[in-house]
């Protein structure tokens, strides 16, 4: 058995592929678990979304879940609780360098996701010598190259968002726009139905604005039908569901087995 070859943060080849929009499947990881995150790695997905927003979360669980992935091919990507300088700069200093920053709804805002994860004078990144992410200071040339290795891709869920998606995926180091398909759907008041035809039309003008400033544009789609038929719209960062969705969807059906 050949084993996958493990996922590195510096160089960073999960960057470099998203920017040549290369389809990359992901898993969403939502159990706050380094067990059940490690066992999505050993899957072998392209990329796994450890989750600060919705999933109970803090930097304390992260980096388990982080360490439990480092013989993983599968890139981690996190996810703050918000587009929040010190938040990321603690995210960053913890080793992540993928990044999906939620409910960005203009240009300003996602120029200031960027400036977060860059050093001066690039960005606005605090500096810490000796650090998680650069093996405690053993990286030889890390100061010097971080700043070209990090991954930022921004969700768009809101009218807003979408009205400003043009401008957002202008924005330099932007790598990716993401649609957030349940608060997009929410914010245009179909909660619950992101299929409806409102809905669907602000995702096509999304996925017009990525693929028109040669980004890559990615979401999230549980449901086979609609993941494929976003994939041939175009999108190439997918997440096709999550640990906890797979974990109740199997125990229930276990469960239905025997006491139907």
């Amino acid at each position: 058995m050949t084993l996958p070859t493990p996922y590195r943060a510096f160089p960073n080849g999960f960057r470099a592929d998203l920017r040549a929009r290369k389809l990359l499947i992901g898993c969403w990881c939502s159990l706050a678990n380094p067990i059940s995150t490690e066992v999505l790695g050993v899957a072998g997905f392209d990329w796994l979304l450890l989750d600060g927003e919705h999933a109970p979360n803090d930097i304390t669980t992260l980096v388990p879940q982080l360490m439990a992935l480092k013989d993983s091919a599968s890139a981690p990507v996190a996810r703050p609780s918000w587009n929040d300088t010190v938040e990321i700069k603690r995210l960053l200093d913890s080793g992540f360098c993928n990044f999906l920053i939620p409910f960005v709804q203009t240009a300003e805002e996602a120029q200031r996701a960027v400036a977060a994860t860059r050093y001066p004078p690039q960005g606005v990144r605090g500096v810490s010598v000796a650090q998680r992410g650069n093996r405690y200071g053993t990286v030889a040339g890390y100061f010097e190259g971080i700043n070209a290795q990090i991954c930022v891709m921004v969700q768009i869920e809101s009218l807003k968002g979408v009205d400003a998606a043009a401008a957002i995926a202008a924005v330099d180091g932007v790598d990716g726009l993401f649609i957030g398909p349940s608060d997009l759907a929410a914010g245009l008041g179909h909660l619950g139905n992101a299929n409806h035809p409102d809905v669907q039309a602000a995702m096509t003008q999304v996925f017009d604005a990525a693929m028109a400033a040669g980004k890559a544009i990615g979401i999230l789609a549980p449901v086979e039908a609609d993941a494929r038929r976003y994939m041939a719209m175009g999108a190439t960062f997918v997440a096709v569901g999550s640990d906890l969705g797979v974990f109740r969807a199997g125990t229930q059906a276990l469960r239905d087995r025997y006491l139907a």
